[in-house]
């Protein structure tokens, strides 16, 4: 699998995703829904996808002495980092915004930790949903964006509607930091299971969807 990860560093890798981790930024805007930001991460999984589509990817990457399964986890694990890493790029505008005591946001999740929270949810989401229906027919990968990309609208129209809907969040969730940093922090570790367990699970049948491919 570590040669494949480096296959798709050097190969698979598109541009795009480094313009979209400058999104990140994006949580200085005042009063903008913040989850947007990671639609864009998606539109960039999706880029590499149909550009290895075009490029034939998988037929390249099957010709070489591996197994499928290695294949996909690589290409997973390729994923799961585009994300961290646009999570990370996040983390320095949390901290100026909070810094600077800008007034929260009003359209819903202002930049704190609870947005790494749901952030986390919802890439959790985008693998289950993208990746386990892309790695079913790789060749409809437009497709499967587009079934994606309505169940990511949905989703992140709903985070935003607990913020004003549901008064645990929007008292102690949506608030600056580091007040109510216990259920906050309580809310990044459940964020966190709910994103690996949604990414492990979706890898596995993947893997077992994808072993059936006639490449």
């Amino acid at each position: 699998m570590k040669n494949f990860l480096y296959k798709e560093w050097k190969l698979a890798f598109h541009p795009t995703v480094l313009m979209f981790w400058l999104l990140s930024a994006m949580l200085m805007i005042p009063n903008y829904p913040y989850f947007v930001i990671l639609f864009y991460t998606m539109l960039g999984i999706f880029f590499i996808n149909l550009n290895g589509r075009e490029n034939h990817d998988i037929f390249y990457s099957m010709s070489l002495p591996s197994k499928k399964s290695d294949f996909v986890k690589a290409r997973f694990a390729f994923i799961v980092i585009i994300e961290m890493i646009q999570l990370l790029a996040a983390i320095p505008f949390i901290a100026l915004k909070q810094g600077l005591h800008m007034s929260g946001n009003v359209v819903g999740m202002d930049a704190n930790i609870s947005f790494l929270a749901f952030s986390l949810v919802i890439y959790g989401i985008v693998n289950w949903v993208f990746l386990k229906r892309y790695f079913t027919a790789p060749e409809k990968v437009g497709k499967t964006f587009a079934i994606a990309s309505v169940y990511i609208t949905v989703v992140i129209a709903a985070a935003e509607v607990l913020v004003h809907a549901v008064p645990f969040v929007r008292d102690r969730l949506d608030t600056p930091d580091p007040q109510f940093l216990l259920e906050k922090m309580a809310a990044l570790a459940i964020g966190a299971v709910i994103y690996a367990a949604l990414t492990f699970f979706s890898m596995k049948r993947s893997i077992k969807v994808f072993k059936t491919l006639d490449i």
